[in-house]
Order: C-alpha cells, then structure tokens, then sequence
C-alpha cells in the first residue's frame, strides 16, 4: 500500500515554510506596509511594485474545471522543470536514493537528478518505444523514488500503452511520474482523470506546446493535495511573477483558440508525413501523437548540417539510445513546412548529381 510520508526525505515533512507577507494576509484591499515594497509604483509604464499571489489561486480556480481537477490538485512551476526538480528534491536523499528513466526520454530528468547526486537507473524502451516492464519491475531497488514516464515521448512522439503505466502505479510504492507535455496533440484521456484511483500517480503539463506560451515558462503539476501541499512547502515563495500570472489568467479564456491551433498542427503533421515519406533519404517515419515527427534519414547528420547551412533548424537526435540516424522535426506552419521538404528535395538532387 503506497504512503505518501514513507518515500518524503522526514526533514521536508518536518520542514517549516517560509511564510511570505501574501501567506499571511490574502486579501487585495489595505493599505499594505508589510512586505517591504516600493509605494511609489515601478520604473516601468506599469505598476509592478506589489508581489504577486505566491499561490496563484485565482488561476488555479479558473484552471481546475479546465483540466478536471480540484484547485488543490494542481501546482504551477516555471516550466514543468521546477516540477521535476522539487519532485526530486523532495523524494531522494542525496547520494542515496535513485530514480528510473526509459530511454529515449527528456532529458531533464537525468539533468536534475544529477544535480541533486541522485542515481539514475535506465531502462531502455522497447524497438517500438513501449515500456518494457518486466525490466523495469527488476531494476527498481528500496531506494527507487520516483520512475518517470514521458507520455507522449519526447523524442520518439509517441503515447506509452495505459497498460504499462498501469501495471507500474499498482506494483511500485513510488512515486510514478507522467509527463504529458505533448497531451493535447494525442487522441486520448489525460491520466490527471485517474489521480482519484492512485494516490502516487503524478502528472506533468506545460503551457508551451499547445497553448503557444512557451516564453512565459509555466509548467503544470497534477498530484494529490498532500503531495501538493509538499511541493508548496518547499518551492520559492513567489515562483510565478505577477505579470506572468495575469498573462495566464487571460489565456485560459482562450481554450477555443488553442484548440484551433491544435487542429491546425495535427493537419500540417499529416501533411509533413506524407510529403516527407516520398523522400529517397527517409528510411523510416515514427507514428506521432504529439506536435513533432522523428525521421529516420540516411545520414542524418549530414542532413542536419545541410539544412543549417539554409538556416533551417530541427533537431539531431541521431546519437541518443534507439535513435540512430534520427532528426526530430517540429511542424510548423504550412510555409515553413515547405521550405523544409523543398530543402530536402534539393538536397536529394545534389547527391543524385554528384
């Protein structure tokens, strides 16, 4: 049976929070002399000089219905790595405890464990990128916190089988992490519907693929409140800066838009595939559920060099595990799309020529 305080470092659970001038009074009206700010306004057009909310209630009370959720659910980071790290820090004690990663996968993971001196285990996906659990089950030690699952996988694109990720949320007392970044582009639930049924599932979202907030940083964080609250505890006090908050508060009103713009990159990626698959360099296109494709070329980084030299951009993946000779493309608008496929046409011809 999980418990949640088992796999909590006892010095977090103990941990007394900083309690900031907007932790002890929350509401909007006063005069405020409390938090040391300057009562003159900003040098900016803009008054920026009052702190923001340190809990962004207002948008998760707004977010909640969104996402299905309850206000005491969600946890808003900067960017979903604020997320990774606090769920790491919180969990693994330095040079001690370990977590597992399913490689070919983000990359943060193994990045924020290692800065924490956290060991990381890797067990391979399968050829077709699936969650080999019985591998898993074997490599998980007493010390194993935290296995993260990236569903839609970056960078392969597709979604990991429910099944497998099932299978590890009712045999591991850990903490089983989601990490749905590429959610919206999938034709499937979101397992934040199942945060009822397992108390150490953990799902992760970002606004910077589909919503289009990628410079705004703002990663979301689904989890039980008890694990929530954990993570309030222990990030900075004001994690989200006031004009980003606003920012966000605004775009949730735009959920038909981002939808809109999810049609329109899922028709461009239909098309991309297509157009791409005629190519003679293209050995092998991935199935994707997510806003990329992971191509298979014949020499992919010669490819690659090409194509920066047009000042086209995609990214080589080509020497990460189960990868070789991979580009992984994002789509992009119709126009840039062309101009990618027209490189690659004319790249084709030079070698025919040569």
């Amino acid at each position: 049976m999980f418990n949640l305080r088992e796999i909590i470092r006892p010095h977090i659970l103990n941990l007394t929070p900083y309690s900031s001038a907007r932790d002890e009074y929350t509401g909007k009206a006063g005069v405020f002399l409390d938090a040391n700010e300057n009562p003159f306004g900003s040098v900016l057009k803009k008054d920026f000089n009052r702190y923001p909310d340190p809990h962004q209630r207002a948008i998760k009370e707004k977010l909640a219905p969104i996402k299905g959720v309850s206000s005491d659910q969600i946890f808003l980071g900067n960017g979903s790595d604020e997320a990774i790290d606090l769920l790491i820090r919180a969990t693994c004690v330095p040079g001690k405890d370990s977590i597992i990663i399913l490689p070919p996968t983000y990359g943060m993971y193994e990045v924020s464990a290692s800065i924490n001196d956290i060991e990381v285990i890797k067990v391979p996906l399968t050829e077709k990128y699936q969650i080999d659990v019985g591998a898993v089950m074997e490599d998980i030690h007493p010390s194993t916190k935290i296995i993260w699952v990236c569903s839609p996988n970056n960078p392969s694109g597709n979604l990991v089988q429910d099944s497998a990720i099932d299978t590890l949320l009712k045999n591991f007392n850990g903490l089983v992490v989601v990490d749905e970044a590429y959610i919206d582009f999938a034709d499937t639930a979101s397992w934040t519907q199942r945060l009822e049924e397992f108390p150490n599932l953990v799902v992760l979202q970002t606004f910077s693929k589909a919503w289009g907030l990628a410079s705004l940083r703002l990663g979301m964080c689904f989890a039980s409140p008890e694990l929530i609250s954990i993570l309030n505890k222990i990030k900075p006090p004001y994690n989200l800066g006031g004009p980003t908050q606003a920012l966000l508060f605004d775009a949730l009103d735009n959920e038909s838009y981002k939808s809109e713009m999810v049609k329109q990159i899922l028709s461009e990626r239909a098309v991309l595939a297509n157009q791409l698959s005629s190519l003679d360099s293209v050995i092998k296109i991935h199935p994707s559920d997510a806003n990329f494709l992971l191509v298979q070329f014949q020499d992919a980084p010669t490819i690659m060099k090409y194509l920066i030299d047009g000042e086209i951009i995609v990214r080589d993946r080509s020497k990460v595990t189960l990868c070789s000779d991979c580009l992984r493309i994002t789509v992009g608008t119709s126009e840039e799309n062309a101009v990618l496929v027209k490189a690659l046409r004319k790249f084709a011809q030079k070698i025919v020529s040569a």
